[in-house]
């Protein structure tokens, strides 16, 4: 599970939204139902509850960062990178910063690529991302991939930890396919077939990918 990192609020990409993802009885109840073998799952792991990061732009930048990354990694990365920053990670600061100087803390050239893309998009208007948030998940999937080195995962993440959309569910996530192989005790399985059985838990398709995020990697 992709771990974003949380900061304080800038005026780049600030929307209104709730500040967390909490699961309700309610949720549980309709999981349970909809496949009994999250009784097990929820029973173990109880309620969840994620604060969402507000900042959107911070959002997409910690999670190009943290591609490929564990978040151990990440959070060392980030750490040297939000000092480098001097603590605002905004675009125009980004693209102040002479490439030579990001990779010092350990970003790549290629992510630095997309991460200095990202910012002047943002800055030149081209990206709203205060508009995100009256898109439909599909609307914001598409506008974001535009983007060099943002694909579908990296949108679907910002849907579930930014955005805090109920019912999403990567089918690429390296994470959820192995917890949807063990919980039906399957071996290598497609994207059609997880996308199959993740149907059955919409609407709340994002609190089963928490709960299988957090069961299956305790």
């Amino acid at each position: 599970m992709i771990k974003l990192i949380t900061k304080k609020k800038n005026k780049t990409g600030v929307i209104t939204m709730k500040k967390h993802l909490r699961t309700t009885p309610e949720i549980k109840e309709f999981l349970i139902e909809a496949d009994s073998k999250f009784s097990p799952i929820i029973s173990a792991v109880g309620d969840i509850e994620v604060e969402l990061e507000p900042d959107l732009f911070v959002s997409l930048v910690s999670t190009i960062v943290g591609q490929q990354l564990s978040n151990k990694v990440l959070e060392i990365i980030w750490n040297r990178f939000d000092t480098l920053l001097q603590g605002e990670v905004t675009p125009e600061k980004i693209l102040n910063l002479p490439d030579e100087k990001i990779r010092e803390v350990g970003i790549s050239y290629r992510k630095i690529e997309y991460i200095k893309n990202l910012a002047q998009k943002v800055l030149n208007g081209e990206l709203d991302l205060v508009a995100l948030e009256s898109f439909s998940d599909q609307e914001v999937i598409e506008k974001l991939v535009e983007l060099k080195g943002i694909g579908v995962w990296t949108a679907e993440m910002l849907l579930i930890f930014s955005l805090g959309r109920n019912d999403v569910f990567s089918v690429r996530d390296l994470g959820l396919r192995r917890g949807v192989a063990r919980l039906y005790d399957l071996g290598d399985v497609s994207d059609d077939e997880v996308a199959k059985i993740a149907a059955k838990w919409s609407p709340y398709r994002t609190f089963a990918s928490l709960y299988l995020w957090r069961y299956f990697s305790s």
